[in-house]
């Protein structure tokens, strides 16, 4: 009896989602003034420029708290946005200890989605949300870091955490763990961010750009070299 109440949940879950994207979709290609706001978004990330960020939020008056919320959701969703570019805005706009509680709480809630989109649809919808290759690459990442590479991914700005709350849910991880670990993961980058995000001018603003591109980078050396050495120990094994 349990069973056929969870797969009734699970269908209608799945339903009321795939509704949910069809009608996104459909806004997107038949609605202009959508399609125009969405490809300003995507504009605007491109540029790689927190200013521009923040001038659109701040845009809003009143109701840029509530537009940076949903920005935060729309480029967790929308994988694989640059989420530190927000983090950076909010905080020169807002301050940098409210900028971080907005920036945290935001990033939390499209985790969650990320993590239940793909919970409830699976891995073929999630692959046409993200791309296949990055799945393929954080289920690699995962399978060497488990957990832990929740934490790790949070720690890069330029690690799409998106992908890997996708990810997430397609393992057999409990929602609880995965909140706890996303929480945890990000509270301590997006403070540090946040307060370099509030002070950021000028030139200072390209350099701390480039110093996190160059962390970003060295980091992830450093784990691609670590995956392809377990990789080569176990082929190794095997041949043995």
């Amino acid at each position: 009896m349990k069973e056929k109440k969870t797969n009734r949940k699970s269908y209608i879950g799945k339903i009321i989602i795939i509704f949910l994207i069809l009608i996104a979709v459909g806004s997107y290609f038949f609605i202009p003034s959508i399609k125009n706001g969405v490809n300003v978004i995507f504009d605007m990330f491109s540029t790689g420029d927190f200013t521009v960020v923040k001038k659109f939020v701040e845009s809003y008056g009143a109701y840029a708290v509530f537009v940076s919320f949903l920005l935060m959701i729309f480029q967790s969703i929308a994988a694989p946005l640059p989420a530190f570019l927000i983090t950076f805005a909010n905080a020169n706009l807002f301050g940098w200890w409210q900028g971080a509680i907005l920036s945290w709480t935001s990033s939390m809630v499209g985790a969650a989605l990320c993590f239940l989109i793909a919970r409830v649809l699976g891995r073929d919808v999630v692959e046409r949300l993200t791309s296949k290759k990055g799945l393929k690459q954080i289920d690699t990442f995962f399978e060497k870091y488990g957990r832990k590479s929740i934490l790790i991914a949070r720690l890069l700005p330029f690690i799409s955490f998106d992908i890997v709350s996708y990810a997430a849910g397609l393992t057999s991880m409990s929602f609880k763990g995965f909140i706890i670990a996303t929480g945890l993961g990000q509270l301590p980058a997006t403070i540090i961010y946040s307060y370099v995000g509030g002070m950021l001018t000028g030139g200072a603003q390209k350099l701390v750009t480039g110093l996190l591109i160059l962390f970003a980078l060295s980091v992830l050396v450093v784990l691609i070299k670590q995956i392809y050495n377990e990789k080569q120990k176990k082929a190794r094994e095997n041949e043995k």
